[in-house]
């Protein structure tokens, strides 16, 4: 299973998944070092894509 690697260009990558998932809010990308699945576990819920499907999409902005 790939890590998420998000540190550094986080903004940047939040901004892109609020354009592509309008319904998106700033809690539901929330990003803390460390708490990584909590994160995704939301992503999840409120895009209804798997959890690798989710790393690997954000790994590629």
């Amino acid at each position: 299973m790939n890590k998420l690697e998000v540190k550094g260009k986080w903004n940047v990558v939040k901004g892109k998944l609020k354009e592509k998932y309008g319904d998106l809010t700033d809690d539901d990308l929330t990003y803390i070092e460390g708490q990584e699945d909590q994160m995704l576990g939301r992503l999840q819920q409120r895009t209804g894509r798997a959890k690798q499907e989710l790393i690997d999409e954000i790994n590629k902005m």
